[in-house]
């Protein structure tokens, strides 16, 4: 079983940066890709970008491209989400997920494990 915990979530003026962590633990696989996922209040979850497991290879949702950075460190089992100029609209809990493929897609369906994650308020 894959363990997954995002970190760094809290509250930010607009315009602020946030940087949220992923760390796996238990069992992990070595060549899967990852993913961020959203979901605010009433509405469904969302992509939000995704990486391979060398980092070369990542794909972004229109709403975050040019705002957003995903990354991954492999030697610490953890992936990233660099959130810069932050939108009120960017108010979500924000979800780690892995799927057990190494090809990056943007379904939620896709990921086979999931964090608990981490509420992120944007204030206007």
């Amino acid at each position: 079983q894959v363990q997954l915990v995002e970190s760094g979530g809290g509250l930010v003026q607009a315009g602020g940066s946030l940087r949220l962590s992923c760390v796996a633990s238990g069992r992990t696989f070595s060549n899967y890709a990852m993913g961020w996922f959203r979901q605010a209040p009433g509405k469904e979850r969302e992509f939000v970008a995704a990486i391979t497991w060398s980092g070369l290879s990542t794909a972004y949702a229109d709403s975050v491209k040019g705002r957003f950075t995903i990354s991954r460190n492999n030697a610490k089992n953890t992936m990233y989400l660099q959130m810069n100029s932050l939108k009120p609209e960017d108010t979500a809990v924000y979800y780690c997920a892995a799927r057990t493929s190494p090809v990056v897609v943007r379904t939620a369906i896709e990921y086979r494990y999931w964090g608990q994650g981490t509420q992120v308020t944007v204030s206007s």
